[in-house]
């Protein structure tokens, strides 16, 4: 681990009052934890709970105030350095290379056979062709030394043909409408990251920025494609890496502000490693186009991987349906401290996580398209997402972290297990968990007894839609939900439920339909201050169902997307021990989110079940805490209120 060095305080690097740790990251991550659900402490409950009204009801969290944001991240960071980018063409000195050689009209460069060195900051324009060559920055000023390429092409077989070994700072200039090339051969750069050795075909051991109306193609051979001991930033240009390893790579951090970026890696595409310092390491995405291939992550940040904006799309290892080795994790985006995102669009095609952060995941703005080979979004921390639009479009588990808010936003999961998963960081560790265990030993799934951990799903704002195999909404410790819409399209099998916890789910606001087998059915808690309904009723994917009440109004209607044994229903409109009535058939009118349509019709549609609004059920086969059938499941022919079923009952 490199130590921690004194940075000038200078115009072009502001350096942070204190140096944030990891640590401090992760406590901050708690911290906001604890400020959402400040004022509420739901009780975990047992099985014989009574049936439970309104009064007495815990408080349930208060919307996110969302205060992990780009500028937050980003105020807590190093500044990155700012370039002087314009300058007087008349100052230029001209490098003309010539094949093996080249020419110079200026000072400030001396010639050596095919070596090219720059010895003093200054602008410095160079065309031509350099075969088996390298250009050499080694300015002991603190100066800026500006390279301008126009119509460039250095390679090296030996080493890497654009390099920097001493400098103030340095500039690369694409110049406008020019194509420009550097390559170096298989076995000519470093493999130590952590030496001054060049180990990318451009490599800089100065602060690096790259901008210009042109055109770079980099082939890293060897190594890496391009690469910055200091910071790098990306202002603009049109630049396409190949690389042997990583692409792109600055130490301290990596920005990209602008431009179209494309990167083919063997290794990491874009990377910033500084493990040292908690103020830097980390990749910022303010613009640009980025098109990134990566045989390992896509973007990885040893603290924070932050996309303000722009429009990046990232492919990993082959994509989700790709088998990688049991040593491989080919993530999308990886920030070790957090992943931020506040805007711009985001597509991942990950064999492993599309997000993934060993701290925090806030999304408060932005698009993102997501598919994985495992999780869509996970954080070992905190998981928020305040706004912006994130579409897990395969998964294994859509939404895991310990505790995962959604309190703004459009959020739509499809997932082969658990739709949403909160879960301490030493369980999610294990192989199975609270479901799984039950289905091995045969016994009852979440609220059966297993221990209450310290994870949540809160649920304040916004719109949560949920396909899911597995759970639809799982926490091993509580829920709670005060706003927003949830549909959740549960599993079909009797070994998961569309809701499951561990602790108690407390509902005071929105609306809620869960729809799912009936083997581990739960409600939300008994006592909720917005009441519930949970319904018994078998029927097939395309089946219509509407809640209605005992005058015959229609408070929900929706169609279901594949087999169901159970419908759970929360909203304002639900009477805490008032009937309802679920009918199935009809039709679904106006808009739908997840199968949840504005409006339906009843017409032809026959009675399947009856229940009372506020009645529990365990997760123990849909048995009723709160005073229903023990087990849940009422003898053929009858319904949950101990009427005789229509004939024709689905």
């Amino acid at each position: 681990m490199r130590p921690i060095r004194t940075l000038p305080t200078t115009p072009r690097r502001r350096r942070a009052a204190a140096v944030r740790r990891r640590a401090a990251v992760l406590g901050a991550s708690a911290a906001l934890v604890a400020a959402v659900l400040t004022g509420c402490s739901p009780s975990s409950r047992t099985a014989g709970t009574s049936t439970g009204t309104s009064e007495g009801a815990t408080t349930t969290p208060a919307s996110s105030a969302a205060d992990v944001t780009v500028a937050s991240t980003m105020a807590a960071n190093t500044a990155p350095h700012e370039a002087e980018t314009t300058w007087d063409e008349a100052d230029e000195v001209a490098v003309t290379l010539t094949g093996g050689s080249a020419t110079v009209e200026g000072d400030g460069v001396t010639v050596d056979g095919s070596t090219v060195t720059i010895t003093a900051a200054g602008t410095y324009r160079l065309s031509g062709t350099l075969t088996d060559g390298s250009v050499v920055v080694d300015s002991p000023d603190d100066g800026t030394v500006r390279i301008v390429l126009d119509g460039a092409d250095i390679t090296s077989s030996t080493t890497s043909p654009l390099q920097v070994s001493d400098a103030g700072d340095v500039v690369v200039v694409l110049a406008d409408g020019s194509q420009n090339h550097l390559a170096d051969g298989e076995t000519s750069a470093s493999s130590d990251a952590e030496d001054d050795e060049p180990n990318a075909a451009l490599f800089s051991t100065a602060d690096l920025t790259i901008t210009g109306g042109g055109a770079l193609t980099v082939e890293g051979n060897a190594n890496d494609g391009i690469a910055s001991k200091d910071g790098l930033v990306i202002e603009s240009g049109t630049i396409t890496v190949t690389a042997a390893d990583d692409g792109i790579r600055g130490k301290d951090y990596l920005v990209v502000a602008g431009g179209s970026v494309t990167v083919t890696a063997g290794g990491d595409a874009l990377k910033s490693d500084e493990d040292a310092d908690a103020a830097l390491g980390y990749v910022y995405v303010s613009d640009g186009t980025i098109e990134l291939t990566a045989g390992d992550d896509g973007i990885t940040a040893a603290t924070d991987v932050v996309l303000g904006g722009g429009t990046t799309t990232v492919t990993t290892a082959g994509g989700h349906t790709a088998t990688v080795a049991d040593d491989a994790s080919p993530k999308g985006l990886v920030g070790d401290v957090s992943v931020v995102v506040g805007g711009g669009a985001l597509t991942v095609d990950a064999a492993d996580d599309a997000i993934h952060s060993d701290g925090l995941v806030s999304v408060t703005d932005g698009a993102l398209s997501l598919a994985s080979g495992d999780d869509g979004v996970h954080a070992e921390g905190a998981l928020q997402v305040a706004g912006g639009t994130v579409d897990v479009t395969a998964s294994v588990e859509g939404l895991e972290g310990q505790h995962v808010t959604v309190s703004g936003g459009a959020v739509s999961v499809v997932a082969s297990d658990d739709g949403v998963n909160a879960t301490a960081p030493d369980a999610a560790d294990s192989t199975t968990d609270g479901s799984a265990d039950a289905a091995a030993q045969g016994g009852p799934g979440g609220g059966g007894g297993f221990a209450v951990e310290d994870a949540t799903v809160t649920i304040s704002g916004g719109t949560l839609v949920v396909d899911a195999e597995g759970d639809g909404l799982d926490s091993n410790g509580d829920m709670a939900m005060s706003g927003g819409t949830v549909v959740v399209s549960g599993p079909t099998n009797d070994g998961n439920g569309a809701l499951d916890f561990n602790g108690s789910f407390e509902v005071s606001g929105g609306e809620l339909v869960a729809v799912g087998s009936a083997g581990m059915a739960q409600t939300p808690s008994a006592g909720s201050s917005q009441s519930f309904v949970g319904l018994s009723a078998t029927g097939d994917a395309g089946t219509v169902l509407h809640v209605v009440d005992a005058d015959g109004h229609v408070l929900a209607s929706f169609e279901a997307s594949k087999a169901f044994g159970s419908v759970v229903y929360s909203s304002p409109d639900v009477v805490d021990g008032a009937t309802y009535t679920l009918m199935t058939g009809g039709s679904v009118t106006g808009d739908r989110l997840g199968g949840l349509a504005t409006g339906g019709d009843t017409a032809g549609a026959t009675q399947a079940a009856t229940a009372t609004a506020g009645e529990e059920q365990s997760g123990t086969g849909g048995g009723m805490r709160g005073g229903g059938r023990p087990g849940g499941q009422p003898p053929a022919g009858t319904m949950p209120g101990g009427d005789q079923a229509p004939s024709d009952a689905q």
